[in-house]
């Protein structure tokens, strides 16, 4: 224990060494963020019903719990409420009428479970974490995920609501497909934390974007797209429009870009830039899109960033669980 312990000073100084002699001040940065009491716990969600999510798993955050139970009952909150429009039960169907849902879920150890398509179980994150904890595999899509999902004694019922079910048949009179930034693709709340212990996990669910091709799946059920949890280093949840998200692989971008020293707010900023740089090389106009990434790293130091004005965040910790608009790019 105490070899491996000297081989790991050894190497840090080592790197250290390396980088004072490149760039003495960001070593000077390295040094004093080493020194940085971590502010933990704490819990960040994006939009507004991330006030309630985090309440729910700060619960369990304030009892030293474990931030992997914390994000999936922070986020079964707003699965279960029907209101909520683009999250679970009561979530806007696909064209075909039919309400699918993604989720995914990692923890401290980078154990990872995702469920895509699946339909007529109203906590899709859940499922995926017996996903994680049950099977060899990190992923089941559809009909394999609900004949699991009921195996595992979850039930079935139909998430179809009568509001919902109302919009989509509106919809269906003229099929137009042009989802409303910040609305109809405001399609998912992710909530990373870290929690007492020190420990970062993550969720991911949604009900996708409305009116989608039945079948179709974003970024929000794929790890290192609309999820990313390294315990090294921070973790990164996305929003908005998961094709855009998935081309730059942008949670996990968002964790690379802290490994390589910057905060986790920088980091948010240069993943929208360089989507927002792909968006414009394939004339497409940006301003029909919407992105937006939130992070945290191991000081519990937050950040967040969007492509276009209208996207919120929740942070809860200690002292207060308050909303905040995130800056944006254009």
């Amino acid at each position: 224990m105490q070899m491996n312990t000297r081989r790991k000073f050894l190497k840090s100084a080592g790197i250290l060494t390396g980088i004072l002699a490149l760039n003495p001040v960001k070593a000077a940065e390295i040094v004093t963020a080493r020194k940085k009491k971590p502010h933990k716990p704490i819990v960040l969600s994006t939009w507004k019903f991330g006030l309630e999510a985090n309440r729910e798993a700060w619960k369990i955050l304030s009892e030293k719990g474990r931030a992997l139970d914390a994000v999936e009952k922070g986020v079964r909150v707003v699965e279960d409420n029907p209101q909520e429009r683009s999250v679970g039960y009561g979530g806007r169907p696909d064209r075909d009428g039919k309400v699918t849902l993604d989720a995914c879920i990692m923890d401290e150890n980078a154990n990872i479970g995702s469920v895509a398509s699946l339909e007529h179980i109203k906590n899709p994150v859940s499922v995926a974490r017996a996903v994680m904890e049950k099977t060899p595999h990190v992923m089941l899509v559809g009909e394999g995920a609900l004949k699991f999902a009921l195996l595992e004694g979850f039930e079935k019922q139909n998430l179809l609501t009568p509001e919902s079910e109302k919009e989509w048949k509106e919809w269906l009179k003229t099929s137009h497909y042009q989802p409303v930034v910040n609305i109809e693709n405001h399609d998912t709340i992710g909530m990373i934390a870290l929690d007492a212990s020190g420990n970062l996990s993550g969720a991911c669910t949604t009900s996708g974007m409305a009116y989608k091709m039945h079948g179709r799946v974003g970024d929000s059920p794929i790890i290192g797209a609309g999820l990313y949890v390294d315990n090294e280093i921070g973790a990164a949840t996305a929003t908005g429009h998961g094709e855009e998200v998935i081309r730059t692989c942008g949670t996990h971008l968002v964790v690379e870009l802290m490994r390589n020293g910057k905060t986790p707010q920088q980091a948010c900023e240069e993943a929208v830039k360089r989507i927002h740089r792909f968006i414009v090389q394939r004339h497409k106009n940006p301003r029909e899109l919407q992105i937006g990434f939130i992070a945290l790293n191991k000081h519990g130091e937050t950040g967040a960033f969007c492509l276009q004005s209208g996207f919120n965040y929740a942070v809860h910790d200690e002292t207060s669980n308050q909303l905040f608009d995130a800056k944006f790019l254009i």
